[in-house]
């Protein structure tokens, strides 16, 4: 699956997509195929803080648990409640299936992120492929 061109993405295999001052976040395509068949998403309440490269979730598979980074930091301004029901749409659409929206307190953090081509050397240097 391609990635995106217009998200920055994390070493942790979460993706954000900016649009003002909202971050859209969610997982990779390559994150949910690792993870297998997602079972429960548990993210943040809206108006929590979340700061850049620490928890703010978790997504469950038949597989595994596996926590979730925050790309940047900021508050919560909105959750995903699809995937309380429909936890299987992030592996169906890994890149629109998205878990929390936060407002950047820090654009500047974007920086730091990898684009859609550095994400796919970093996989395929982890990977061997």
């Amino acid at each position: 699956m391609a990635y995106p061109a217009t998200y920055k993405y994390t070493k942790e295999h979460e993706w954000i997509e900016v649009a003002g001052n909202i971050g859209t976040v969610g997982i990779t395509d390559y994150a949910q195929n690792t993870l297998g068949d997602i079972v429960f998403v548990d993210a943040p309440k809206v108006d929590t803080k979340v700061e850049k490269d620490a928890v703010f979730g978790s997504v469950e598979s038949v597989k595994a648990v596996s926590d979730l980074f925050s790309p940047v930091s900021g508050t919560v301004t909105e959750v995903n409640a699809e995937l309380h029901d429909s936890p299987e749409k992030i592996n169906t659409e890994a890149h629109t299936a998205w878990i929390i929206k936060v407002e950047l307190s820090d654009p500047a953090e974007l920086d730091s992120l990898l684009s859609a081509a550095q994400y796919e050397a970093f996989i395929a240097e982890e990977t061997g492929k």
